[in-house]
């Protein structure tokens, strides 16, 4: 049986257009729709209007295209952006044959961070016109990339100090041995060497310096924004933490933020940010434990945003003894009952622990209690601590407890775009540096995600037809205040307006 023959030759002149090589159901195609129909000049995309002499730049739709597409299809560096629109057969009907230089590639993203911010927005206050999200229910969760800072660039406190001990230790071996050496070559060499161990000492002082004067725990010297964070078990590397907030309603991204290097305190700004982006009056969020702190939780409820995170368990607990919740709190009287039944007062007194304000409840009762034990180790009895956010905490726990199924939905609304992102687009770590332009990568893999996920919901064709409605009513209103402004300066006699 014979193998499949070419069906061309090589050296056969061909003729052939771009339009019948791209499906009419391809990515490309729906990339062209969305960005032809954005109002870039409004969203702040540099370079929109230009001189008229000198070379003219790239119009940054061109651009936007190209990244938009690149970033669906794991290709994000400015160099295979630049290839692609040399092999790409799709690229090339995406920019109508234009192949910018990997240098204007890379300088679009630069520039235009805040565009990419409000382009996002602007493309999810769209999707939630045509209720494809309701902002009744976020689901908020986080992910962690690689930066463009190694660990050896990363440094706390800990580690200066351990590479002085060791040059120290170091510089000690080397006097030891100026002090035994007997030729002039052999001295000179140990000095070299005691030299360019004291020069590396002063680079670890300059370094503390940095570190002591930036106020964190951390520094990176490559990128300052970058943090030691816990990519998966007890893997460290040096990252950001990306904050997403999801739908319910078709699993599409709403906002997103470059937190800390964990989610304690991430539940708030986020939160709020997606209710004010979103103009919506109430709003449920679903989150981890990780987020789970009681000022946060606090500050959602006086937004309006009711909390679902999952409850923490007590630091007390598993310890041998009584749990704090043996302990029965009596809000009207300010007081808990302990397990002998015997009533324990606080003094009203607020106290900073860690951070957190609490109150100590204690009893006289411990001196002879007969339980005494089995509750506590401490010569002054037992006493109990009481958060100042002590009772949202309890409130939280109570509707996620209540709900069950409810809150159950929120792996289902967040966790699959992450496995998207990260397996399939290769978004593991970030090509850029700083927090300002890491989030523009992230904003470009949010409007990606979403688009393709409209796709999948409403059909290539309907979603075409909704985004030219979007720009024909644009373009209308655009022309509108055109002609007002043109009647009104012509009867002013000032200012003449030519529309082209």
């Amino acid at each position: 049986m014979h193998h499949l023959e070419q069906e061309l030759d090589r050296h056969q002149l061909t003729m052939i257009d771009l339009e019948s090589m791209v499906a009419q159901d391809s990515y490309a195609r729906l990339v062209d729709c969305f960005v032809n129909n954005l109002p870039m000049d409004q969203l702040g995309f540099a370079l929109t209007t230009h001189e008229a002499t000198g070379r003219p730049p790239y119009h940054p739709s061109v651009l936007l295209k190209l990244y938009m597409y690149g970033y669906r299809h794991g290709l994000r560096s400015s160099n295979k952006l630049h290839q692609a629109c040399l092999v790409n057969v799709e690229v090339w009907w995406l920019l109508k044959g234009l192949k910018p230089s990997p240098r204007t590639i890379c300088y679009f993203r630069k520039h235009n961070a805040k565009a990419f911010k409000k382009a996002f927005q602007y493309f999810v206050l769209m999707l939630k016109d045509w209720k494809l999200i309701d902002g009744e229910t976020i689901a908020i969760d986080s992910f962690k990339i690689r930066a463009q800072n190694s660990l050896k660039h990363n440094f706390n406190q800990k580690k200066i100090d351990r590479h002085i001990d060791y040059i120290d230790n170091k510089i000690a071996e080397y006097q030891q041995q100026l002090d035994q050496a007997d030729g002039t070559q052999e001295r000179q060499e140990i000095q070299t060497k005691i030299a360019r161990q004291e020069q590396k000492k002063q680079n670890y002082k300059r370094i503390e310096q940095q570190l002591n004067h930036s106020g964190q725990s951390q520094i990176s010297t490559v990128d300052p924004d970058a943090r030691s964070v816990i990519l998966h078990r007890n893997i460290v590397n040096v990252g950001y933490n990306i904050q997403a907030g999801c739908d319910s309603k078709h699993k599409l991204f709403t906002n997103a933020q470059t937190g800390n290097v964990n989610d304690t305190r991430a539940l708030a700004s986020m939160a709020i940010e997606a209710k004010e982006l979103l103009q919506v009056e109430q709003m449920d969020t679903l989150t981890d434990k990780g987020y789970t702190t009681g000022a946060e939780i606090a500050a959602c409820m006086q937004a309006g945003i009711t909390t679902y995170s999952a409850p923490k368990e007590h630091s007390s607990q598993k310890n041998g003894l009584y749990d704090m919740q043996d302990f029965q709190y009596n809000e009207l009287n300010d007081t808990y009952t302990c397990p002998a039944g015997e009533v324990m007062h606080t003094n009203g007194k607020w106290y900073n622990k860690n951070g957190h304000r609490v109150k100590h409840y204690k009893t006289k009762a411990c001196a002879g209690c007969g339980l005494r034990e089995k509750c506590t180790n401490n010569k002054n009895g037992r006493f109990i601590e009481r958060n100042y956010y002590q009772k949202d905490l309890e409130e939280n726990q109570k509707r996620v407890e209540g709900r069950p199924d409810y809150y159950r939905q929120r792996q289902q609304i967040t966790e699959h775009q992450f496995g998207t992102l990260k397996r399939q687009w290769h978004f593991t770590h970030t090509l850029v540096r700083g927090k300002k332009q890491v989030l523009s990568e992230v904003y470009l893999c949010f409007s990606a995600y979403n688009l393709l996920r409209c796709m999948q919901i409403l059909g290539s064709k309907e979603l075409k037809n909704r985004l030219d409605l979007i720009g024909c009513k644009m373009n209308s209103i655009i022309a509108t205040l055109v002609d007002l402004l043109c009647f009104f300066f012509e009867k002013d006699h000032t200012l003449i307006i030519y529309k082209s």
